[in-house]
């Protein structure tokens, strides 16, 4: 199995914690996590919609580095901070993501009190 680390392009996220913006395996690729946070990897905190805009932002610049969009995503992993945000979350998902939509999960309450919503992704490059 080969390994390569995604090359960053303009505008991803940078981090200085230990992990990669996104690895691609052979056809696959993984997107870490990505929350409401500047390009320097500094939280940007805001409403819960616009927190998941700009996570779903983020998000589209590291699928781009890899030549992808949404298009290409098989699986999506959502966590959000409060339940009540379940709903608004679903209709701005939809401004994503079209059918056949991904495969998905979402878990509630799992963020702790820095962040409304954080997203990971699994994209196919074809």
């Amino acid at each position: 199995m080969v390994k390569k680390e995604i090359v960053s392009g303009e505008g991803v996220p940078q981090s200085a914690l230990p992990f990669s913006p996104a690895l691609k395996v052979n056809d696959l690729v993984f997107v870490s996590g990505q929350a409401s946070v500047d390009e320097n990897g500094k939280i940007v905190n805001d409403t819960f919609e616009g927190e998941v805009r700009r996570s779903f932002e983020n998000a589209r610049k590291i699928l781009a580095a890899a030549g992808l969009d949404f298009s290409d995503v098989v699986q999506v992993r959502n966590y959000v901070a409060n339940q009540d945000d379940l709903a608004e979350f679903n209709v701005i998902y939809k401004d994503y993501f079209q059918e056949p939509y991904p495969a998905r999960t979402t878990l509630i309450g799992c963020l702790g009190t820095l962040l409304k919503f954080e997203v990971d992704l699994l994209a196919h490059a074809r």
